[in-house]
């Protein structure tokens, strides 16, 4: 698959991942000759899907300019254990001050997107979309919900300012779910999409009597989705969260919900294992 368009921030998130690593300048690289030019191999130790190149490429880029990265593959593409995905030629002191930057970006976003397309390969053949959330890693968003779309699950929304989701204390705080989707409606700028959650087939029927669009069901069963399901005969959206995994997302998506959202590919993310090794100092 082509891989998403490519968030604003690569350039400002490298630039800060930098500043964190190399402060003032790297000790250790020092210790090389500065006139040493090295050519390094990225090794993938496990299938994956490979995303996060554009970081790997700009750590270097900010690192040192004459270095230059060739891919053999391209985000959003399955990978495969015991391959060379790129080789990088250049100065030596540069190549080992970029080195653990630009895998921390390529291993996170790779293991982001893998696990992602793990859950949409789960639910393949459904009608259900795969959405992400904001449990994300802080400063990574972009990059993260960039990954879970290479890995072909969908984006929900950013942050707080380009979506309404009413979530259980709104409602405490506003006193009903109808006095909550009220302000909303009000509140809301042209456009913003307005989403509700509810706990039980109690609340669903009071938003749905409140012309809710789009319901958040919340830790419900398989049982009590069939019958949101049932009830909501198709007048709302309805995306199923909580207590989601790769066990039992299958029958979840099978009770025909129109979408999973899913905090587990971006908080609990195992990184791929990749290393990078030189090949050719001189």
């Amino acid at each position: 698959m082509s891989a998403p368009k490519l968030p604003e921030d690569v350039t400002e998130t490298v630039r800060r991942a930098l500043a964190e690593d190399v402060g003032p300048g790297d000790l250790t690289a020092a210790l090389i000759p500065a006139d040493a030019r090295a050519e390094a191999q990225v090794i993938t130790r496990e299938d994956a899907v490979l995303c996060g190149t554009a970081w790997f490429d700009e750590v270097f880029r900010q690192v040192d300019e004459r270095i230059r990265v060739v891919w053999r593959a391209k985000d959003g593409e399955a990978i495969r254990a015991d391959r060379m995905q790129c080789s990088v030629t250049g100065p030596a002191r540069a190549l080992l001050t970029g080195e653990r930057a630009a895998l921390n970006f390529l291993q996170l976003l790779s293991g982001t997107a893998t696990r992602a397309r793990e859950y949409v390969d789960a639910v393949r053949g459904t009608k259900t979309i795969i959405l992400d959330t904001r449990k994300t890693i802080p400063g990574l968003r972009r990059a993260q919900k960039y990954a879970v779309a290479c890995g072909g699950g969908h984006n929900h929304r950013i942050g707080l300012y380009d979506a309404i989701l009413i979530k259980e204390n709104h409602i405490a705080a506003a006193g009903s779910i109808m006095a909550a989707l009220e302000a909303a409606r009000h509140s809301a700028p042209k456009g913003i999409s307005i989403e509700i959650e509810v706990e039980n087939i109690g609340q669903l029927r009071e938003a749905l009597a409140a012309g809710a669009d789009r319901l958040l069901l919340d830790n419900f069963s398989v049982e009590e989705l069939k019958a949101a399901v049932a009830e909501t005969r198709g007048r709302a959206k309805l995306e199923a969260s909580g207590g989601i995994n790769l066990s039992n997302i299958r029958d979840i998506a099978e009770t025909g919900v129109d979408f999973i959202s899913i905090g587990d590919m971006t908080k609990n993310v195992r990184a791929v294992d990749l290393s990078m090794r030189f090949a050719h100092p001189s």
